[in-house]
């Protein structure tokens, strides 16, 4: 799959889960506080959508972020498709070799990766990247949905912003916090940060 299409392969998958819903697409713009229009670009994949416009998307539909991985066509894992697929050598065992899923490339270049080979209920488990000068939201907006967060960085800094401040953490760093605090991923480096996240999307938000 080309990185090109991405963008549209996200839009597509999103639309995909809101009209699943029986939602239309003025209510949940309206919900996530934007305009049909800007919605309407993001699902047709003229917009690449921010972590933050992502989170707000699946939490107004009450679906964890896994979900825009699990359309066979765009982001599940190949099954018994080929040397980087996922396999299955024993029944209910289920392994990922590398590159098994595509990567969600967001805005700002910002990447998100699923780490299980397949979806864990009430686990979201994914790799995200953030390029030099990116952040979760473009425009300074915090972010807020259900579930209890962990997040572990392996390269470069990030910082984390909170309403009442701010944890940077370089690379072993570790953090934890209910996602209903209002929060933002900032990496303000001239280098890349990775970092790996457990959502518990289950958990007690208070």
């Amino acid at each position: 799959m080309s990185e090109t299409a991405l963008p549209m392969q996200i839009g597509a998958r999103l639309r995909s889960i809101r009209q699943s819903s029986g939602r239309s697409l003025a209510s949940v713009a309206q919900q996530m506080g934007i305009s049909s229009s800007a919605l309407s670009q993001i699902e047709t994949g003229a917009m690449q959508p921010s972590v933050n416009r992502l989170i707000e998307f699946v939490t107004v539909l009450g679906v964890p972020v896994s979900a825009i991985f699990d359309d066979l066509a765009v982001f599940a894992p190949r099954l018994g498709d080929g040397a980087a697929d996922v396999t299955e050598p024993l029944e209910g065992v289920l392994v990922s070799q590398p590159d098994a899923v595509e990567a969600a490339h967001l805005g700002q270049g910002v990447t998100y990766r699923r780490l299980s080979p397949a979806a864990l209920p009430g686990v979201d488990w994914f790799e995200s990247t953030y390029p030099p000068g990116s952040s979760s939201s473009i425009d300074g907006a915090m972010l807020v949905h259900a579930g209890y967060e962990s997040g572990h960085v392996v390269q470069g800094e990030l910082t984390f912003e909170f309403a009442d401040g701010a944890v940077r953490l370089g690379r072993g760093g570790s953090l934890s916090f209910a996602a209903s605090r209002p929060h933002r991923v900032v990496n303000d480096t001239a280098e890349t940060a990775v970092a790996i996240w457990l959502t518990l999307t289950t958990a007690e938000s208070s």
